[in-house]
């Protein structure tokens, strides 16, 4: 099935900030075969008893979208990008209520596709990594959105520059310095 141009998409965007209640329910229709696709490469890195499910979190993922008022929508991209930001605070929030409730008992491992370039390691901790990302975006706001665009949304350098509003060179270079960052922050 052939989904519709990216401009279509941000149209409906920009109608249901302006009020029409119906435009996120036909965005997330024509977007959500890559919303599960998304949250699919998200468990695929989570333990395999997790609670959570791929459709689960892609409608977890949608009511908190409903929720969000006052965003300017730049693109389909944007969108995508926001969901898959709201993947990864869903599966925070899990990873850090689970490790409440058993006081202080293992936290939850993820094996990373990936991440042994950002971290060196083979596994590494969801709450640990989110914690590096939000020390890394309080010192670079701009390179904690590179990584969280490019590494856990999926988008290419050209997106994460679009959403971004920077240039490609920008976004490469971002891209290594913060890696480089986050690796030696995941290695001690």
């Amino acid at each position: 099935m052939n989904s519709p141009p990216a401009h279509e998409v941000t149209a409906l965007l920009l109608g249901w900030r302006k009020g029409d209640k119906s435009a996120l329910d036909k965005v997330v229709a024509i977007v959500y075969q890559e919303l599960l696709r998304t949250a699919r490469h998200y468990m695929r890195r989570e333990r395999a008893e997790h609670t959570l499910q791929s459709a689960a979190l892609v409608n977890e993922t949608y009511l908190r979208l409903i929720e969000i008022r006052r965003i300017d929508w730049q693109s389909r991209a944007h969108f995508l990008a926001m969901a898959a930001q709201l993947m990864r605070r869903i599966l925070v929030d899990h990873a850090r209520k689970r490790s409440y409730a058993k006081r202080g008992g293992a936290q939850q491992m993820l094996t990373l596709s990936g991440a042994e370039q950002i971290s060196g390691k083979e596994t590494v901790k969801l709450v640990e990594l989110d914690d590096a990302l939000k020390t890394l975006a309080a010192m670079s706001e701009q390179q904690g959105k590179v990584v969280e665009l490019r590494f856990f949304g999926g988008l290419t350098i050209e997106e994460t520059a679009e959403v971004i509003g920077v240039s490609h060179a920008t976004v490469e270079r971002d891209w290594v310095v913060a890696r480089a960052w986050l690796h030696r922050e995941l290695s001690k």
